[in-house]
Protein backbone atom coordinates (compact mmCIF):
# COMPACT_ATOMS: atom_id res chain seq x y z
CA UNK A 1 0.00 0.00 0.00
CA UNK A 2 1.13 3.50 -0.94
CA UNK A 3 1.55 5.58 1.91
CA UNK A 4 -0.14 9.10 1.49
CA UNK A 5 1.73 12.26 2.02
CA UNK A 6 0.37 14.72 4.45
CA UNK A 7 -0.82 18.43 3.15
CA UNK A 8 2.06 20.12 5.04
CA UNK A 9 4.35 17.68 2.98
CA UNK A 10 2.24 18.40 0.07
CA UNK A 11 2.76 22.02 0.46
CA UNK A 12 6.00 22.03 1.48
CA UNK A 13 6.87 20.12 -2.24
CA UNK A 14 4.57 22.38 -4.32
CA UNK A 15 6.76 25.65 -2.73
CA UNK A 16 9.97 24.22 -3.65
CA UNK A 17 8.92 23.15 -7.01
CA UNK A 18 7.05 26.75 -7.62
CA UNK A 19 10.38 28.41 -5.68
CA UNK A 20 12.95 26.09 -8.12
CA UNK A 21 11.25 27.65 -11.33
CA UNK A 22 11.22 31.46 -10.18
CA UNK A 23 7.53 31.79 -9.77
CA UNK A 24 6.38 32.86 -6.56
CA UNK A 25 6.18 36.53 -7.42
CA UNK A 26 3.38 34.98 -9.41
CA UNK A 27 1.96 33.09 -6.42
CA UNK A 28 -0.24 35.67 -5.60
CA UNK A 29 -3.58 34.89 -3.72
CA UNK A 30 -5.56 36.82 -6.90
CA UNK A 31 -3.71 34.82 -9.39
CA UNK A 32 -3.90 31.80 -7.32
CA UNK A 33 -7.35 32.32 -6.92
CA UNK A 34 -7.73 32.52 -10.67
CA UNK A 35 -5.95 29.45 -11.90
CA UNK A 36 -8.04 27.41 -8.75
CA UNK A 37 -10.88 28.76 -11.11
CA UNK A 38 -9.63 27.67 -14.42
CA UNK A 39 -8.80 24.40 -12.61
CA UNK A 40 -12.10 23.88 -11.62
CA UNK A 41 -13.13 24.96 -14.79
CA UNK A 42 -11.33 22.21 -16.62
CA UNK A 43 -12.44 19.78 -14.34
CA UNK A 44 -16.19 20.81 -15.05
CA UNK A 45 -15.33 20.43 -18.49
CA UNK A 46 -14.84 16.96 -18.43
CA UNK A 47 -18.74 16.47 -17.22
CA UNK A 48 -20.23 19.20 -18.85
CA UNK A 49 -22.43 16.96 -21.91
CA UNK A 50 -22.96 13.75 -20.08
CA UNK A 51 -25.90 12.44 -18.14
CA UNK A 52 -26.57 12.23 -14.69
CA UNK A 53 -25.61 8.15 -15.18
CA UNK A 54 -22.91 8.89 -17.69
CA UNK A 55 -20.80 11.43 -14.60
CA UNK A 56 -21.42 8.48 -12.13
CA UNK A 57 -19.76 5.69 -14.22
CA UNK A 58 -17.02 8.39 -15.17
CA UNK A 59 -14.15 6.57 -13.71
CA UNK A 60 -14.61 3.48 -15.05
CA UNK A 61 -13.01 4.30 -18.69
CA UNK A 62 -9.57 4.65 -18.05
CA UNK A 63 -8.77 7.71 -20.25
CA UNK A 64 -11.26 9.49 -18.37
CA UNK A 65 -10.59 8.61 -15.64
CA UNK A 66 -6.84 9.67 -15.63
CA UNK A 67 -8.21 13.41 -17.03
CA UNK A 68 -10.58 13.67 -13.82
CA UNK A 69 -7.82 12.61 -11.79
CA UNK A 70 -5.01 14.84 -13.41
CA UNK A 71 -7.73 17.87 -12.66
CA UNK A 72 -8.69 16.83 -9.29
CA UNK A 73 -4.63 17.50 -8.60
CA UNK A 74 -4.64 20.73 -10.36
CA UNK A 75 -7.61 21.70 -8.28
CA UNK A 76 -6.09 20.68 -4.91
CA UNK A 77 -1.98 21.89 -5.96
CA UNK A 78 -3.66 25.67 -6.64
CA UNK A 79 -5.75 25.31 -3.01
CA UNK A 80 -3.24 24.30 -1.37
CA UNK A 81 -0.52 27.17 -2.87
CA UNK A 82 -3.83 29.32 -2.43
CA UNK A 83 -4.18 28.42 1.39
CA UNK A 84 -0.51 28.58 2.02
CA UNK A 85 -0.08 31.98 0.76
CA UNK A 86 -2.90 33.37 2.79
CA UNK A 87 -1.58 31.16 5.80
CA UNK A 88 -4.80 29.34 6.27
CA UNK A 89 -5.23 26.10 7.62
CA UNK A 90 -7.45 24.17 4.79
CA UNK A 91 -8.08 21.20 7.25
CA UNK A 92 -9.28 23.52 9.95
CA UNK A 93 -10.78 25.59 7.85
CA UNK A 94 -12.90 22.92 6.70
CA UNK A 95 -13.64 21.66 10.27
CA UNK A 96 -15.05 24.97 11.22
CA UNK A 97 -17.67 25.08 8.01
CA UNK A 98 -18.66 21.78 8.56
CA UNK A 99 -19.32 22.53 12.45
CA UNK A 100 -21.15 26.17 10.93
CA UNK A 101 -23.24 23.81 8.83
CA UNK A 102 -24.14 21.44 11.01
CA UNK A 103 -26.21 24.12 12.84
CA UNK A 104 -27.45 25.98 10.24
CA UNK A 105 -28.59 22.82 8.40
CA UNK A 106 -29.95 20.61 11.30
CA UNK A 107 -30.75 17.26 10.29
CA UNK A 108 -34.60 17.28 8.93
CA UNK A 109 -36.93 15.45 11.99
CA UNK A 110 -34.51 15.57 14.69
CA UNK A 111 -35.52 16.93 17.67
CA UNK A 112 -36.13 20.66 17.68
CA UNK A 113 -36.50 21.07 13.82
CA UNK A 114 -39.26 21.10 11.61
Amino acid sequence: MTEHPDLAGLQRRLAEFAAARHWQPFHTPKNLASALSVEAAELLEIFQWLTPEQSTAVMSDPTTAHRVTDEVADVLAYLLQFCQVLNIDPLAALAAKIERNEGRFPVPGAEGTT
